[in-house]
């Protein structure tokens, strides 16, 4: 169905990142011919409006027989677990944000840069990638395709945004407390105050000691990239920010690199823009990430701790690259290849 027109469903519409779902397939000019807007019982009825036309939110069963050509899902793990097998039953490609499906043998993990192939006609669950996860193979999978990666070790700073609406509403509203003495009300998404403060947990702890995020970042790193050779270790960490995570990422590779090609490689590759202009104080940082597609890299040094090992800093908007952006290009990609329908 190549260029052709096609129905699309949003699962949670309503919320944070399907929100910027509807932004994201508004400016890149996805081929909409209806939008079948879904979010729970309480939303329905509602409406969204897309490119300056009003749709209702509807139920998952009434948009499993609106027959969309592909449903993007960012509803939660347990609503995917339920809900995505009914969509690809009913024929229905499903594009998922969750962890749901992830790490299902079963189910294809795309960035679209890296991976796009692995997809055929028979996947009706495909994997959106973790948002931390994504920033940091797009940077790295053009280095490892050139220098092979033995080891990453990472430590992240990642944006409030990515735990939802919640989360921005306690950040403003301690900070309108701490600054204008406002009382008002707000919700407490973290145990911890999150303005003044950083929170080295993102999930829940997992038997090893490390959180659900830490794991996630090490077991989709090997599968996206196809090599189980690649050893990861994570720190995830929350901190008073909006507008993009970022990294900072310490590789060894197997082979010794120049720092100019490295340079090179990464300004030459798909999806990446390199920021790194010492002279002028010109690095990465999330508010210059905020809503662009890209993900920003710069800080690139040799470790001089040990021989084959490169320092760098990425930075994404994780609503855009690290969760929305990435969906709706792989829908593309499945649209292209007429692979939708």
């Amino acid at each position: 169905m190549g260029g052709q027109k096609m129905k699309v469903a949003v699962v949670g519409a309503t919320g944070l990142v399907g929100t910027k779902m509807l932004q994201v397939l508004a400016e890149r000019n996805f081929p909409v011919t209806e939008l079948v807007p879904v979010a729970s019982e309480k939303s329905v009825g509602k409406e969204v409006e897309f490119k300056g036309k009003k749709f209702k939110v509807v139920s998952m069963t009434d948009a499993i027989a609106a027959k969309p050509a592909v449903a993007i899902f960012s509803a939660g793990g347990g609503t995917s677990l339920e809900w995505a097998p009914k969509f690809a039953e009913a024929g229905i490609t499903v594009v998922d944000n969750s962890s749901a499906w992830r790490m299902d043998p079963t189910k294809p993990l795309v960035v679209p840069e890296i991976n796009a192939d692995i997809l055929t006609a028979n996947d009706k669950i495909i994997a959106n990638p973790n948002c931390s996860t994504i920033q940091m193979v797009v940077a790295l999978n053009p280095l490892h395709k050139k220098y092979g990666i033995k080891r990453i070790v990472v430590s992240t700073y990642q944006s409030v945004t990515g735990t939802g609406v919640k989360a921005v509403e306690q950040l403003h509203g301690e900070r309108r407390k701490q600054v204008k003495g406002e009382q008002a009300e707000y919700p407490m998404a973290y145990k911890y105050p999150i303005d003044l403060n950083v929170i080295p947990q993102i999930d829940v702890f997992l038997d090893n000691g490390y959180t659900k995020e830490e794991m996630k970042m090490v077991k989709e790193t090997n599968k996206i990239m196809r090599d189980d050779s690649i050893r990861v270790t994570a720190t995830t960490v929350r901190i008073p920010v909006m507008g993009g995570h970022s990294e900072s990422i310490n590789v060894e590779f197997a082979n010794d690199f120049d720092l100019a090609e490295v340079k090179a490689l990464l300004a030459a590759a798909p999806g990446v823009v390199v920021v790194d202009d010492l002279a002028n104080q010109q690095y990465p940082m999330p508010m210059d990430a905020h809503e662009k597609d890209e993900v920003f890299v710069g800080r690139l040094r040799r470790d001089e701790s040990q021989p084959n090992t490169l320092n760098l800093w990425v930075v994404s908007d994780n609503l855009r690259k690290g969760a929305a952006t990435n969906a709706v290009q792989i829908a593309e990609y499945l649209s292209s290849k007429g692979l939708l329908g």
